[in-house]
């Protein structure tokens, strides 16, 4: 029987590359205000290559977009002359300025809808995640009983270690559990050799054999439906 069903965020319920673009314009005008040596000599787009700078650098982080992003910040602000307890501060200020707009999303069509119904049927939702949005900031606390990201459990998906670190805290087995996510490799692998049911949130009409998910959907609102199509083939399963 199923019991839970959980989603991957960015890109699955909202997109996210609007999202970014304009948290990291938030971020660099906050920048322009408070640290004016960092825009004096880098553009928006030096971003980039800052970042390929700390994971050169600190390559033990690159499972944490929150870790990756404070390092990205200490080192441009370190290398346009701030240091000790000032560079420390701006930098732990502009990743707040940052993190705030990034939870500024809007949601694909019938997402809180398909949310809302998965939830008064009784099963347990929860989110995994290997970016840094949190239900409680872009108001799915009240629809979503967990959440787990890569920057808390250590790996980012498809590592095991995020599927095992929420069966561990459902108690559930792995076949009460459908995983929905948009990622071939991340989502849909990455839950199928942990033994979970996945479904592929396919909006690109990407071809079929893209993602080798249970099932697919074109659209969120198909979500309930196909849930209880795998439910029932659950409990055949189990009958075998």
């Amino acid at each position: 029987m199923i019991r839970c069903i959980t989603f991957d965020l960015d890109d699955t319920l909202w997109a996210v590359d609007p999202v970014i673009r304009q948290a990291n314009q938030t971020l660099f005008d906050w920048l322009a205000q408070y640290a004016p040596a960092f825009t004096e000599l880098y553009q928006l787009s030096d971003l980039v290559s800052l970042r390929t700078a700390v994971l050169h650098q600190q390559p033990s982080i690159a499972h944490s977009v929150s870790l990756i992003r404070r390092a990205q910040l200490r080192h441009g602000l370190a290398q346009v002359g701030y240091g000790g307890a000032e560079l420390e501060r701006l930098a732990e200020q502009a990743f707040e300025v940052f993190l705030e707009a990034r939870q500024q999303v809007t949601f694909f069509a019938h997402a809180r809808d398909m949310l809302c119904q998965l939830k008064q049927q009784g099963y347990q939702l929860g989110a995994l995640s290997n970016g840094n949005a949190d239900i409680q900031r872009v108001g799915l606390a009240d629809l979503m009983d967990f959440q787990f990201k890569a920057d808390e459990v250590g790996e980012m998906k498809p590592h095991p270690l995020m599927f095992e670190t929420m069966l561990s805290h459902t108690r559930l087995r792995p076949e009460q559990v459908i995983h929905v996510g948009d990622h071939p490799q991340h989502d849909i692998e990455g839950a199928r050799q942990a033994g979970l049911w996945t479904i592929w949130v396919n909006l690109k009409a990407l071809p079929a054999d893209t993602a080798q998910a249970d099932a697919q959907v074109g659209c969120l609102s198909e979500i309930p439906s196909t849930v209880a199509e795998l439910a029932l083939r659950s409990g055949q399963r189990l009958r075998l």
